[in-house]
């Protein structure tokens, strides 16, 4: 068999959204390589597959800094890239593992930049952690003519006070440590009213907001906190 790469979405966090696809795919595969939040640190990403791996399949944890230093993050990009390539060309079977889905905000699209669009290569999409918000609030991300948009809070503020006054129906993601100041942005828009911020969502921590203008401006939040907002939405 020739060797071939999967990038494969994990979904939100709990292990029985992962598709049926990823899951038949990681029971075949001979390398798994997951990405670790610290070095020496264990992937939330592998805990959620780790159920569906085959016993054959070595594990890599791969350690991918949150730096300011571009040159140090490009160089485990380029290292990561090149270690994927290898154990393709050896024959193998390769996986490397996301949370959510590959191909937004995801930390794979910098190796897929690197590796371009080679035959051996597939990607599997997951589900989102927004989507899972969607359900789980039972709120919908958008209907009829409402447009969507996805944002993140790294973004410059002008750009999310923008997205707030021209879209019906706005993800705002990484909400994590910009609470306050997103929080600022959806009061003067006056869209807060219509906004639930959910952290860890479908894992054991599980934590939901309906009422953004009652939640504190210091209040901790998880790393993996979004805030969804669908202005023509009533809420029970």
């Amino acid at each position: 068999m020739s060797g071939k790469l999967y990038a494969l979405g994990t979904g939100p966090g709990a292990s029985d959204l992962i598709t049926v696809r990823a899951a038949r795919i990681l029971g075949q595969l001979d390398v798994l390589y997951a990405p670790a939040g610290r070095k020496g640190g264990d992937s939330l990403a592998l805990s959620i597959v780790r159920e569906y791996l085959g016993a054959q399949t070595e594990v890599r944890c791969c350690h991918f800094p949150m730096s300011a230093d571009n040159a140090e993050k490009e160089a485990v990009w380029d290292e990561v890239a090149t270690a994927l390539t290898a154990e393709v060309a050896a024959g193998k079977q390769v996986g490397f593992i996301t949370l959510g889905d590959a191909m937004l905000f995801s930390t794979w699209v910098y190796l897929l930049q690197r590796l371009g669009r080679p035959a051996w290569l597939e990607i599997v999409p997951g589900v989102t952690s927004f989507a899972a918000i969607a359900a789980r609030a039972l709120t919908p991300l958008a209907v009829e003519q409402q447009s969507l948009a996805i944002v993140s809070c790294t973004a410059p503020e002008e750009e999310i006070r923008q997205a707030l006054a021209q879209h019906q129906s706005l993800v705002l993601m990484k909400v994590y440590g910009r609470f306050a100041r997103i929080k600022a942005l959806l009061t003067e828009a006056g869209v807060i009213d219509h906004a639930l911020m959910m952290a860890e969502a479908t894992l054991p921590g599980e934590q939901c907001w309906r009422q953004l203008s009652e939640v504190s401006d210091t209040q901790p939040l998880p790393y993996f906190s979004t805030i969804l907002i669908n202005k023509a939405w009533e809420r029970g």
